[in-house]
């Protein structure tokens, strides 16, 4: 238990200093890139794109406006839309340096903003009025320049104006959040692999320690060549561990051949005590699974059933995939030797050790809840399943 629990807290320091850098970094990044995701490119188009569509709204008042006047009237009043357009690209250029402003004065400044750019534009068309009415058209004089026209075109723009920054916002916060989701997503994948890696890391040492206590009783019983050939296959053994990356997805039949290195080892120590049976469906074995996830059930199997009994015992590796899931069992048969051990030390048989509770936190790291580790005694055996539902395969 100490072993263990000096493990996880290692491994949550390590995560926990990984997951503060992040964070820090995390905020250098995205404070200077705020303003960034309000993008002009995107401001030209929605407004271009609003005005298009006033302009159809209110062609046919203009036309009435003017009619009798000619098409040339009308064309001169729809040329000023391209003015408007032009007094919006104020008003997003406040919108993006207000950005990181407290809410309540940003607020007051957009809203004051739209104002003054409504007021702008009416000042602008009864500049374009009377210097049309001088110039080019003198039937522009009998339009209205009182109140009765002004008021009713600052609604209109204000309403227009109004629209136009409020897609912005509207824009700028669609950005915003699929930026925040891309991140947050970043952030549980980095955090998962943190996990993973921490959490495979752990067997090294666990397996290290149990396979090193098998060597010096090899060497003190004077079974100096098994203990070497055993270094020797522990030597290859460790090599492959090394080069597995810990948050990669393996096919099963290659985490297969890495427990048969671990039973290699195994073997040299138990001899003909140890026999083996592994059955694996052609479909299964081209399941994608986290490497190192068999491994532990065996040697669960090997030191709660095969370690304390004088007698031959089975072990049976069987995998097969049935309606799209992965079940993964690993099953040996209980001796009266390793039960009368497990009933003198008052411990149930193959008790969750760090090896079986690392495997299913590894499932709940990258599966979710939706896989599953159940392990029970059964007829005279001991019986380890993983479950995975909805496979990927690796061909």
């Amino acid at each position: 238990m100490g072993y263990e629990t000096a493990i996880s807290a290692g491994d949550s320091l390590a995560v926990l200093r990984q997951d503060r850098g992040w964070v820090s970094r995390g905020f250098n990044l995205i404070m200077p890139s705020v303003r960034k995701q309000a993008r002009w490119l995107e401001a030209i188009i929605i407004t271009v794109a609003l005005w298009l569509f006033v302009t159809l709204i209110f062609l046919p008042l203009i036309v009435k406006r003017h009619e009798g006047e000619g098409w040339s009237s009308v064309a001169l009043d729809v040329a000023t839309i391209p003015i408007s357009i032009l007094f919006a690209f104020p008003m997003f250029a406040v919108f993006r340096k207000t950005l990181d402003w407290a809410q309540e004065k940003r607020a007051v400044v957009l809203v004051g903003t739209v104002i003054l750019t409504a007021i702008g534009n009416i000042m602008f068309d009864l500049v374009f009025q009377a210097w049309v009415a001088n110039h080019l058209d003198t039937a522009w004089a009998t339009l209205g320049t009182d109140l009765a026209r002004v008021y009713p075109s600052f609604f209109n723009y204000i309403l227009v104006f109004g629209i136009n920054m409020a897609l912005f916002q509207v824009s700028f916060s669609r950005r915003a959040a699929l930026r925040q989701e891309l991140q947050l997503s970043h952030a549980r994948s980095a955090a998962q692999q943190a996990q993973l890696a921490a959490l495979r890391y752990q067997l090294n040492p666990h397996f290290l320690f149990n396979a090193l206590n098998s060597i010096s009783a090899l060497i003190v019983t004077n079974r100096n060549q098994d203990a070497e050939r055993m270094t020797d296959k522990l030597s290859n053994f460790l090599r492959s561990s090394l080069n597995a990356d810990p948050s990669e997805l393996v096919m099963l039949d290659e985490e297969l051949a890495i427990t048969e290195e671990y039973l290699d080892i195994e073997s040299v120590r138990f001899g003909d005590r140890l026999n083996v049976t592994v059955d694996c469906a052609p479909e299964a074995c081209e399941a994608l699974v986290p490497s190192f996830l068999v491994q532990p059930l065996v040697e669960n199997a090997i030191k709660h059933g095969v370690s304390p009994s004088r007698q031959a015992v089975d072990i049976d590796i069987q995998a097969e995939v049935s309606n799209g899931d992965l079940c993964i069992t690993v099953a040996n048969c209980i001796s009266e030797d390793a039960a009368d051990e497990q009933a003198r030390s008052g411990q149930s048989f193959g008790r969750k050790g760090v090896g079986l509770v690392n495997v299913k936190r590894r499932l709940e790291a990258v599966y979710g809840p939706s896989a599953t580790l159940s392990a029970e005694t059964k007829e005279g055996r001991y019986v380890a399943t993983i479950c995975i539902p909805k496979i990927q395969q690796g061909r």
